[in-house]
């Protein structure tokens, strides 16, 4: 049977290309959702005792405290093999006590439950020779979203993991899923990639929103300011933002770009040593920015100070999660120097003043660039903390591949 034979018949199985599917209880991602997931530092190097270790990590690093909520495992923690009546378990030596244990200790934290799975026969572990087996969700779309639902998962990454497939089958497939995961009544945030393994990168071709919750813009992103490459394994960080920015208006509330998981904190991974402090920072405000998920994926046990002070400062993460859901529009490119203004609820814009280039340089811009009308504005540094009042200018000296991140604030 081809591929659209083999999505069609899935279509049929769970009725979801020809009827409606209740919606869950709740619209499960009013914001960019924030959280955690194993991939970018350990890849298939999991086990029970770090997932629980990291969820202990999230809450004692005060991540949790300042809106961390999901705890993602990646690839990599099921059986090989199907159990006899076709359904998925855990590694039994990597995850011995299950993965409902797991999710229960998760919530136990105050926390929530992410997984990975595939809509296609392999995961992209598997089709990489990394990991044993076959295990996707092609043909078992029902079975699996009813076991996610029973174990608990809050949150589901979904990743094409094939070269094969048009963006007709993509849309049938990720469609299947999304039906069956409402059909459980759970709210789970349902992620997905269209890109993986992929050539045409639909992720950036067509907008998901009525199908996913959040959506990959391109390919994997790395540890690194910039690869030059398109949309084209690997990316770095400005590579993701020329991409996704042009996305903007899919974006709002429930519905997500997803530019990749944070490389913040991540080191020596693929030959690719890793963000200083301030790139860091700046790929951790453009994110903001972006209205994009904050998804850690650094090791939360063994963080550094510095670190830690990025991933949970507040008024950045206030941008993140602005209730307005509006992402930020590049108002004026200078080459290298650029503006970007986000409108905020209650009529604050947050403003990054965005350094691409090799050298420090002092970037300006005007209150009325930004969508601000005259008068006296109340101007927060959110990342010194220093206020300042202007009367019709923004300004600052911003250092290499850094950002100065500003939220203005109307004072008439």
């Amino acid at each position: 049977m081809t591929l659209s034979g083999k999505i069609a018949a899935a279509c049929v199985l769970v009725l979801a290309c020809t009827q409606a599917v209740p919606a869950a209880a709740a619209e499960p991602a009013p914001t960019p959702p924030l959280g955690w997931n194993s991939w970018n530092t350990f890849g298939c190097d999991i086990n029970e005792q770090l997932i629980r270790d990291t969820a202990d990590s999230m809450v004692s690093s005060g991540m949790a405290r300042a809106g961390y909520r999901y705890v993602v495992i990646d690839d990599c923690w099921f059986d090989p093999q199907r159990a006899a009546d076709g359904s998925l378990r855990a590694h039994p030596q990597r995850f011995p006590s299950g993965i409902k244990a797991l999710a229960d200790y998760i919530h136990g934290k105050g926390l929530k439950f992410g997984i990975y799975q595939v809509p296609t026969e392999k995961t992209c572990a598997q089709r990489g020779g990394a990991y044993p087996g076959a295990t996707g969700s092609r043909g078992h779309e029902v079975r699996d979203a009813r076991t996610f639902a029973e174990w608990g998962v809050d949150y589901l990454k979904y990743d094409w993991c094939s070269p094969e497939g048009t963006l007709a089958d993509q849309i049938a497939a990720f469609t299947v899923m999304r039906d069956a995961l409402r059909s459980t009544g759970r709210d789970i945030v349902y992620s997905i990639n269209a890109n993986s393994y992929h050539d045409e990168k639909n992720g950036a071709k067509y907008d998901w929103s009525a199908i996913a919750d959040q959506w990959r813009t391109t390919e994997d992103i790395k540890p690194v300011w910039r690869t030059g490459n398109p949309n084209t394994y690997p990316m770095g960080v400005t590579d993701i933002i020329d991409v996704t920015e042009p996305l903007r208006d899919w974006a709002g509330p429930g519905h997500w770009n997803d530019p990749d998981m944070l490389e913040v904190g991540v080191y020596n991974v693929e030959g690719f040593p890793g963000l200083t402090d301030t790139e860091a920072r700046a790929h951790f405000s453009m994110w903001a920015m972006l209205a994009a998920p904050m998804i850690a994926g650094n090791d939360l046990r063994a963080m550094p100070g510095e670190i830690r002070k990025i991933l949970t400062n507040r008024g950045v993460l206030a941008v993140s999660q602005d209730r307005r859901g509006v992402a930020a529009d590049r108002v004026r490119d200078d080459g290298d120097l650029e503006v970007w203004a986000r409108p905020l609820a209650g009529g604050d814009v947050a403003v990054a003043l965005f350094n691409r280039s090799e050298r420090a340089a002092r970037i300006t811009a005007r209150t009325g660039e930004v969508g601000l009308r005259p008068g006296p504005h109340l101007v927060t540094d959110l990342w010194t903390g220093r206020k300042s009042v202007s009367r019709g200018e923004l300004s600052a000296e911003v250092p290499v591949h850094g950002v100065v991140l500003l939220r203005v604030r109307p004072l008439t």
